[in-house]
């Protein structure tokens, strides 16, 4: 069992009349990068900021690392950035990072490593004012893994960024993660989440829609579009497939959902042996963007 570094359980919160986190439970482990994903006023943020202590829950618990210390404490094992980076606009990268492990009573010889990590080593000695927004965010994220934390937690890590820094970002949160760092990001982009992230949290108004694997997301949309001179035989076998979920016709073509990941080739393959010759076979995937969409227009 892969070690659970944060616990969510029945979390909420309200500001008045608005239920901002309604009910939302999330285990994330070891390892995974985990998305929590919805519109702008979803809920993300505070949810993100209730378990960083810096807002208060109306109800609910979370736990940080099974349990096995206060808040304070584990937060010293986190990596964040929630805000809009804070650094000296006249100082230089390095003596900026080097006054974040002051505070911190960090080695001054993790600068380097990290900021070789966020392709900012060749600028250490750029005063800050002189970075683009996409280098501000990745010297944030350079000073947010200076104290080695166990899980970096991100809030909408591209906003504002061009398509350059949002694709630079994407790749050292990828980078990032393949080191074994636990990663934590709220985002409203879908396309973020399915390239970054391996699980996700869907959120509405506070709610979960959606929580699980992105690939189990994205697996049921997986499907095949069939055809055979004879359907009817083609239906009946395809009914026999240990793996088939749904099947439909439209417009003379079969439409088949599989419970599971099936592959083309061997798809085919099955219906040869079974005596039946496709002339017509397209796998078709719903996007995660169209279900995304259903999810949240529900």
């Amino acid at each position: 069992m892969e070690s659970t570094i944060l616990s969510i359980k029945n979390l909420n919160k309200r500001y008045g009349k608005i239920h901002a986190v309604n009910d939302v439970s999330l285990e994330i482990h070891k390892g995974n990068v985990y998305g929590i994903l919805g519109p702008n006023g979803s809920g993300k943020s505070t949810t993100l900021g209730i378990v960083l202590n810096v807002v208060n829950k109306t109800s609910g618990e979370y736990s940080w690392f099974d349990g096995t210390m206060q808040t304070h404490e584990a937060l010293k094992k986190v990596g964040a950035i929630i805000e809009r980076p804070n650094f000296y606009p006249y100082m230089s990268a390095k003596e900026n990072l080097e006054l974040v492990c002051k505070i911190k009573g960090i080695n001054y010889n993790k600068i380097n490593e990290k900021l070789e990590i966020v392709g900012l080593l060749d600028r250490k000695d750029s005063k800050f004012k002189t970075f683009s927004l996409g280098m501000k965010q990745r010297l944030a994220i350079a000073s947010a893994l200076l104290n080695d934390p166990e899980i970096l937690i991100l809030d909408e890590p591209t906003n504002g960024l061009d398509p350059q820094g949002i694709h630079q970002i994407r790749d050292i949160i990828r980078l990032i993660a393949s080191q074994g760092t636990t990663i934590l990001l709220a985002s409203h982009l879908l396309d973020e989440v399915e390239k970054v992230c391996s699980h996700v949290l869907v959120l509405r108004y506070g709610k979960v829609l959606y929580s699980g694997t992105v690939d189990s997301m994205t697996n049921h949309s997986v499907f095949f579009e069939l055809q055979a001179n004879d359907n009817k035989s083609l239906t009946d076998v395809l009914k026999q497939h240990p793996e088939t979920d749904t099947v439909s016709e439209i417009e003379g073509k079969i439409i088949v959902h599989f419970k599971n990941k099936v592959d083309a080739a061997q798809l085919n393959q099955y219906f040869f042996d079974k005596g039946i010759c496709l002339n017509h076979l397209v796998q078709k995937r719903t996007s995660l963007e169209e279900q995304f969409l259903a999810l949240t227009n529900k």
